[in-house]
């Protein structure tokens, strides 16, 4: 038998409270909050000092060099359509793997794993902005804000935005 999750808890589950949980390392870029599946998470790292890669897509910040690997940049608020990060205002990155590359995700902040029971998961709204809806999987309703999911595969899909 499940127990009751409190209205103030919806959407955030204890381990072993529901039997379909999915789990998610909580960002934040320009104030709002995001999750990204964190079976796909390699490391999670602060600021960090990025080499420009001449004629890339503007969303792509560069590479950096992780461990002796490089790895590509994206700057996830221009991939969203949002403004670049007030200068002096520190970001951080998740490191994803996608198609066998590593890809840093470069945020304004990372927060905590949240375990959500995929029976809150619900489709993205038809208010959310397009370009978001394009790279999000669904979204999650939590206390007083939303958390919207991307879908890492298609955030990185440039040849959608080079088509457009």
């Amino acid at each position: 038998m499940s127990e009751l999750v409190p209205a103030g808890k919806r959407g955030l589950a204890r381990a072993g409270q529901f039997d379909d949980q999915s789990q998610y390392v909580s960002i934040t870029i320009d104030g709002q909050m995001f999750g990204i599946p964190v079976l796909i998470v390699h490391d999670v790292l602060g600021p960090q000092r990025i080499t420009r890669i001449p004629l890339a897509p503007a969303e792509v910040a560069g590479s950096l060099n992780l461990r002796g690997r490089i790895v590509t940049a994206i700057d996830v608020r221009l991939r969203l359509g949002l403004n670049k990060r007030p200068a002096g205002q520190d970001g951080m990155s998740v490191v994803v793997e996608h198609s066998g590359e590593f890809y840093s995700l470069m945020v304004d902040g990372v927060g905590e794993v949240l375990t959500l029971s995929t029976g809150d998961f619900e489709r993205n709204p038809a208010t959310l902005d397009p370009r978001w809806r394009e790279v999000s999987q669904g979204i999650y309703r939590l206390n007083d804000q939303l958390l919207v999911i991307l879908d890492v595969n298609r955030l990185l899909d440039f040849s959608r935005t080079e088509a457009a």
